[in-house]
């Protein structure tokens, strides 16, 4: 059954380019969206940019021209990179638009109507020398608890204090470094709290997932409050009906960008209406994909005001992880700070798509793009693995049988291990799992390569009694290659262009999966993607490197200069920390090592390979079945006798005291381990 869907990603700010971390989620969404349209549904995806607000204002001052015209500049740039990246919106509109303020308000005095209003008044900072009321972020002190300077006005990146900002130590604002003062003002706010119950049993459905939800049960737990959805001129936004100098906060009309978005499309497309979709009973689906910073705003706030306001709710947030590259947070002095249009002056776009695919399991974990590992991977999986494919076979059939696939399959068996995956690979899809779809294709793709091996149709083509052969075993290469060009289809789009005039086919569905091509023609092999270089990596990252005149320390070293220790780690650090059970279902010493076994450790959903220093305290053999703890996330190593794909953790003071967990302890591979 066709399915209508609607997708949207999140918002990026008009205040500046998009990075690899923006990028990130695009991706992400688009992959989903194009495995959606291969599937026979009707998938849209809208976007837009984020607009609205102090900052946006005080920024267009800076640069000397109106606010309008800078965030239409900045849009520009971005549909410009998101296209850079392939990725197929069907509108990125903004939400300074004509249709935002229609639905803002319509939304607002739905809700006003419906009880949900109130106005109070509140005491906040405001810049007595710029003339404007200072949101959280935008003025800095000492931290109330720990004492820690240059902190924002919400919280401690150093202790993880949360605050009000009239209580920093010796307050500034942002803007002109003047000490703010206290001023009360009239602000309007929605009654979150009467939606507690609604939400308790919203986030507890399909709509998004457990470890959000979980998180969420915190403040639902603790008892929401109403929320404050106005802001004091002078401001970047709309005006909220009824007034002349109260503004909608950002946060009120940024998520409202989605259907003023899509209102925008519907106004230019015969076949779509917006009641469809946003009505209370309707049967299409919405879905967003957005970083789990901003899930409160989505899962909390958003459904709320949706249903206040007599829409239907989103069928389904889809959080993602925070981007670390090579380890760290991006950082502009080390270039790992990397704008879209910088990667794109330097790499293929589909290099990233893919790499991004295979580290996206559907969960909230951060994501690391380790810069060696992604280059062996593409080059491994795709260039080495999938395309190889193509390659070693389309010229014997080119050649001797004028591209001409045989008649039927030569290895019956094997082919349908292919077709079997249709419908697995298609559930992994659905759920976000693409880490664990990229395992299934490039498995695929080594049996693939495993059976041109064993029948070397380069040796048989120099016997003339074999020709039936080649033209079999070459013929069945290119029917697991298209294959595999339908599963990767939604990651690598441009490549899949090529490969469907390779194959001489109509643009390749998911269901064309299912069976081969019998006696089909194909045109000449050409290639599809290229090696990555590692001086093109080396070239992005010097491009991407900015001096730091006055280098701000990050929260860590916040802390450590707080507690007068230098190797101290905060709590953000920590969390990133992924521990695992793991089985050893293999150990090996390693020739030249003293210390070293090789570990062949089962995760729950994949096998990884560890080298660990354990030797004195275990036999090889004896290792086998028990299980251990791995650090799941850390970043592959090359070590000289081969690449370590995490860390195994023991208790004990080392030596021969080392010990593991016992088979029998009641823990699961792939268990998470708080």
């Amino acid at each position: 059954m066709s399915r209508r869907i609607l997708v949207t990603s999140a918002l990026p700010n008009a205040n500046g380019p998009i990075h690899l971390g923006h990028v990130l989620e695009q991706i992400q969404t688009d992959i989903w969206v194009r495995f959606q349209r291969m599937r026979g549904h009707q998938a849209i995806y809208v976007c837009a940019d984020d607009t609205h607000g102090t900052a946006t204002m005080i920024k267009a001052e800076q640069e000397g021209v109106t606010a309008e015209a800078l965030v239409e500049s900045m849009r520009q740039l971005h549909v410009a990179d998101s296209q850079g990246f392939l990725i197929n919106h069907d509108n990125y509109y903004s939400t300074h638009s004509p249709e935002n303020q229609l639905y803002a308000e319509l939304i607002y005095t739905r809700l006003q109507e419906a009880g949900l209003i109130f106005n109070e008044q509140v005491e906040q900072l405001y810049d007595p020398e710029k003339g404007l009321f200072l949101a959280d972020r935008f003025v800095v002190g000492g931290c109330p608890r720990c004492k820690t300077p240059d902190q924002y006005g919400d919280n401690c990146e150093a202790c993880g204090a949360t605050y009000n900002a009239n209580e920093l130590i010796e307050p500034k604002s942002i803007f002109s470094g003047a000490t703010p003062e206290l001023r009360g003002s009239d602000h309007y706010f929605f009654d979150l709290a009467r939606y507690t119950e609604f939400l308790k049993t919203w986030t507890r459905g399909d709509a998004v997932q457990t470890e959000i939800a979980n998180k969420l049960s915190e403040w639902l737990d603790d008892g929401l409050r109403a929320w404050d959805i106005s802001r004091d001129a002078p401001y970047f936004g709309f005006t909220i009906p009824g007034t002349t100098d109260k503004y909608f906060y950002v946060w009120m009309d940024a998520p409202i960008g989605y259907m003023a978005s899509f209102q925008n499309l519907c106004d230019r497309r015969d076949d779509l209406n917006f009641d469809d979709f946003w009505a209370p009973d309707s049967s299409a689906e919405v879905h967003h994909f957005i970083g789990k910073d901003i899930v409160n705003f989505h899962a909390l706030f958003w459904p709320a005001v949706l249903d206040g306001a007599n829409f239907r709710t989103p069928t389904k947030v889809h959080a993602h992880g925070f981007l670390t590259v090579d380890g760290t947070k991006m950082s502009k002095s080390r270039g790992t700070f990397i704008l879209a249009k910088t990667y794109l002056e330097h790499l293929n776009p589909e290099y990233l798509r893919y790499y991004y695919a295979a580290k996206l399991n559907g969960s909230v974990d951060d994501l690391d793009l380790n810069l060696e590992d992604f280059a062996a991977r593409v080059n491994s999986d795709l260039v080495g693995k999938v395309v190889n494919i193509a390659s070693r076979t389309a010229g014997f059939l080119v050649k001797q049988f004028d591209g001409v696939l045989a008649e039927h399959v030569h290895d019956p068996e094997l082919m349908n291990q292919f077709h079997a995956q249709v419908e697995p690979i298609a559930a992994l899809f659905e759920q976000g799992d693409t880490a664990k779809a990229m395992r299934e294709i490039t498995s695929l793709a080594d049996a693939a390569n495993q059976y041109i091996a064993k029948h070397e149709p380069w040796n048989m083509a120099k016997d003339p009694e074999q020709r039936d052969a080649v033209q079999l075993v070459c013929s069945q290469g290119i029917n697991m290659f298209r294959c595999l060009a339908v599963f990767l289809k939604p990651v690598l789009p441009s490549t899949a262009e090529k490969a469907e005039a390779f194959l001489n086919t109509p643009p390749l569905t998911w269901s064309d999966a299912e069976a081969p091509l019998l006696g089909h023609t194909i045109n000449k092999f050409k290639p599809m993607l290229q090696r990555i270089e590692t001086s093109q990596i080396e070239k992005m990252i010097e491009a991407s490197k900015v001096p730091d005149t006055q280098p701000a320390e990050a929260p860590a070293a916040k802390a450590a200069a707080a507690t007068g220790d230098s190797d101290v780690i905060g709590i953000d650090d920590f969390m990133k920390i992924q521990l695992k059970v793991a089985r050893i279902i293999d150990a090996q010493p390693v020739e030249g090592a003293d210390k070293l076994l090789q570990l062949t450790l089962d995760v729950g959903d994949h096998q990884r390979q560890v080298f660990s220093g354990i030797k004195a305290a275990y036999q090889a053999e004896d290792l086998v079945n028990r299980l251990t703890v791995v650090v799941a996330n850390l970043a592959p190593r090359k070590m000289r006798f081969g690449v370590s794909e995490g860390m195994v953790l023991a208790a004990g003071p080392g030596g021969s005291d080392i010990f593991l967990l016992s088979p029998d302890s009641g823990a699961e591979p792939g268990m998470d381990v708080k």
